[in-house]
C-alpha cells in the first residue's frame, strides 16, 4: 500500500463520520467531510494541514489556497480564515491530518540544520502552500499510523513528529516555515502583534501602540502585517470581532446588537455595515441561516 493511500485508509478509520477528530497523538487531529462544506470563518493556528483525499479552499483577505494530496497547507502565525471542503464526496470524503507546529522544536532544528536564507525584506504571507513530497508523505503515513499501535506512540510519535518538521524545513518552499523558527524574524515581530490584538479585540486600539509591540516603525509595521495577514491591523481586528460574534448569535442565541455591543462595536448600524461587508447579508439573517443549516445537519 503506498502511503498517501495507507494515510486516507487510517483517518477514514479513525474518523468514522464527518467532523474533527482529536487523537492519542500529541498535536494531531483527523478531518473528514462526506461532502462539500460552505464557507465557514474559522482560526488557524500555526499548523499543518495535510490531505489525503479530497481539496479544500482557505481564504485569508483577497487570497485564495486551494489544496489536497499534491500540496499542503502550512498557517505559521494565528489568523482568521474563511474555510471550505470544495471537493468530497460519501464514496471520496475529503480526508485531512492536521498536526499542530511546535516553533521552539522548529527553531532547534533549524539551528541544527541551517539552508541559505531568503533575503527579502518583508515576511512570507501567514499562509502558504508547499509540494508534497513523496518523504513529508512517508512520515505523515507513518505518524498517523500509529494510531494503530497506540502502545508505541509515547516512544515514537515525537521521533517522526520531529522527522515532519524537518521535511517542512529543507523541503521545497520553506521560507515560512523557517521564519516561523527565527525568534528575531519579522515574522516573529508581527507574531507579538496579532497575540496581542487576539486579547484585546473588542477595545479601541491605536495603531501606534500595536506597532510598538511588534517593535517597527508605524509604516514598517503596516506593510509587514500586511504582508502576513493579507489585512491591514485594523481589518484584521474586524474579522476577529466579526468571527466571535457570528459565534455568540449561533451557539449562544445572542440577539445581533448585543452581540456587537459585547465584541467592541458602540454603533449597531456600523456592526451591521461591517457584517454585511463581511459576510454578506445582515446579522441576524445570517445567524438564523446558519442554525437552521446546523439543526438540519443534525437530522
Amino acid at each position: 500500500m503506498n502511503p498517501l493511500t495507507k494515510l486516507a485508509d487510517i483517518i477514514a478509520r479513525h474518523a468514522p463520520g464527518d467532523g474533527i477528530y482529536d487523537t492519542a497523538i500529541p498535536g494531531a487531529s483527523l478531518l473528514r467531510a462526506s461532502a462539500p462544506t460552505m464557507p465557514m470563518p474559522v482560526l488557524y493556528e500555526p499548523t499543518l494541514c495535510l490531505v489525503a483525499q479530497g481539496r479544500k479552499q482557505a481564504v485569508l483577505g483577497t487570497a485564495t489556497y486551494v489544496y489536497d494530496a499534491a500540496k499542503y497547507l502550512v498557517a505559521s502565525v494565528n489568523l482568521p480564515v474563511t474555510g471550505s471542503v470544495i471537493e468530497a464526496s460519501d464514496a471520496r470524503p475529503y480526508l485531512c491530518l492536521r498536526l499542530d507546529l511546535d516553533t521552539a522544536e522548529l527553531s532547534e532544528l533549524a539551528l541544527r540544520h541551517p539552508v541559505k536564507e531568503d533575503s527579502s525584506d518583508l515576511p512570507s504571507a501567514g499562509i502558504s502552500l508547499g509540494e508534497t513530497t513523496p518523504e513529508l508523505l512517508d512520515a505523515a503515513a507513518r505518524l498517523a499510523g500509529l494510531l494503530d499501535q497506540p502502545a508505541d506512540i509515547e516512544a515514537i510519535a515525537p521521533l517522526v513528529t520531529r522527522e515532519i518538521l524537518y521535511r517542512l524545513l529543507t523541503g521545497p518552499g520553506n521560507r515560512a516555515v523557517r521564519q516561523m523558527a527565527q525568534a528575531n524574524s519579522r515574522l516573529n515581530q508581527i507574531v507579538k502583534a496579532i497575540a496581542w490584538l487576539r486579547a484585546h479585540y473588542t477595545e479601541a486600539c491605536r495603531i501606534d501602540d500595536v506597532a510598538d509591540i511588534a517593535g517597527m516603525s508605524r509604516s514598517s509595521f503596516h506593510a509587514n502585517f500586511k504582508a502576513v495577514t493579507a489585512l491591514s491591523p485594523l481589518e484584521f481586528r474586524t474579522q476577529l470581532r466579526m468571527q466571535e460574534a457570528r459565534r455568540l448569535m449561533v451557539a449562544e442565541g445572542m440577539e445581533a446588537a448585543t452581540a456587537g455591543f459585547q465584541v467592541g462595536y458602540e454603533s449597531p448600524s456600523q456592526f451591521s455595515r461591517d457584517y454585511v461587508r463581511i459576510f454578506g447579508m445582515p446579522p441576524a439573517r445570517d445567524a438564523s441561516r446558519l442554525r437552521e443549516t446546523a439543526d438540519s445537519a443534525a437530522h
